[in-house]
């Protein structure tokens, strides 16, 4: 539904966006991930005919932006980071004049009128002032003006932004149900909202889309992507040097010893387990384990390593 070929986009010497290319299906859930001036909303402005590509092309069902613009903006929904709302006028008067710009009248406002109420509840606050609203319905009236002409694709920058944890669980629960008949695609630095939102994930940084695939695929692109955290009691030099050598598919990345505990972190690739031989290996050494617990990357992990520690191994 969306190709992006070789965008670019400047602001005089700033390369924003440099060539980037992705493309996004039809009832797809895309995570746009990357930190703040990674160049994510300038990408979702282009997609959305509020900017123009220095260079490149995106096109819409086939519809080049640079050619069709009116025509592809008919087709999106989209809700800007900084929610544009006008605060003095009544959630309902908003909604009509929303309606008024796209040319929806008469039986077909009303149509889509309670299309919105019902997907983005806002029965409660319909005559209520836009100003007089919590942050959280501020977003789903925002949400309810994006999708009011019932667009193919629904573009969100940063949707969550200030809202409270039960506020963002609600958005994301409405974020997942409008994805079953949109395309949506979703611009954050919330990595946890990500991960539990969409089906795949773009990561985007200085310009430059460094990732590309699901959460499971990016993990698998990690070497040594599980970590095993060993704590330990009475271990002697020796038995801690033999560790290494009992359980020879992982990789001892710390250890550091206090008092008499030692605390040990092995890494090791997700098709490997070297929890058995490393409990024989404490059984056979007389040490008192506290404790053994796994832990996965999770897309932080990921996030980290590719954007501040150089990329993966």
């Amino acid at each position: 539904m969306i190709r992006v070929e070789n965008l670019v986009k400047n602001y005089g010497d700033v390369k924003a966006v440099r060539s980037i290319n992705f493309d996004v299906k039809d009832g797809e859930i895309l995570g746009f991930l990357g930190a703040n001036g990674a160049g994510k909303t300038t990408t979702l402005k282009v997609i959305t005919g509020y900017l123009t590509a220095t260079a490149g092309n995106v096109y819409v069902n086939d519809l080049n932006i640079a050619e069709h613009s009116l025509e592809i903006r008919r087709q999106i929904g989209y809700l800007a980071e900084l929610n544009p709302l006008y605060l003095e006028m009544k959630v309902f008067d908003l909604l009509e004049f929303t309606a008024q710009i796209r040319q929806i009248e008469g039986k077909e406002f009303r149509n889509a009128l309670t299309r919105v109420i019902d997907q983005c509840g806002l029965a409660g606050v319909l005559h209520r002032t836009v100003g007089e609203c919590s942050k959280g319905y501020r977003q789903r009236i925002g949400l309810a003006t994006a999708i009011l002409h019932d667009p193919q694709i629904l573009i969100m920058d940063e949707p969550v932004t200030g809202l409270d944890p039960n506020q963002i669980v609600e958005i994301r629960e409405l974020i997942k149900e409008l994805g079953r008949e949109k395309m949506v695609i979703i611009s954050s630095h919330i990595l946890q909202e990500i991960e539990a939102t969409v089906d795949r994930i773009i990561i985007i940084h200085q310009g430059e889309i460094i990732a590309n695939g699901t959460s499971d695929e990016l993990m698998s692109s990690f070497r040594g992507q599980t970590q095993l955290k060993l704590e330990i009691k009475g271990g002697s030099e020796a038995s801690l040097s033999a560790l290494k050598d009992a359980a020879p598919e992982a990789t001892i990345t710390n250890q550091a010893a206090i008092g008499e505990i030692t605390k040990i972190d092995l890494e090791y690739a997700k098709d490997a387990d070297p929890r058995e031989a490393v409990f024989r290996h404490a059984v056979k050494s007389k040490w008192t384990v506290l404790e053994m617990a796994t832990h996965r990357a999770q897309l932080e992990d990921i996030f980290r390593k590719l954007t501040v520690e150089g990329g993966p191994e």
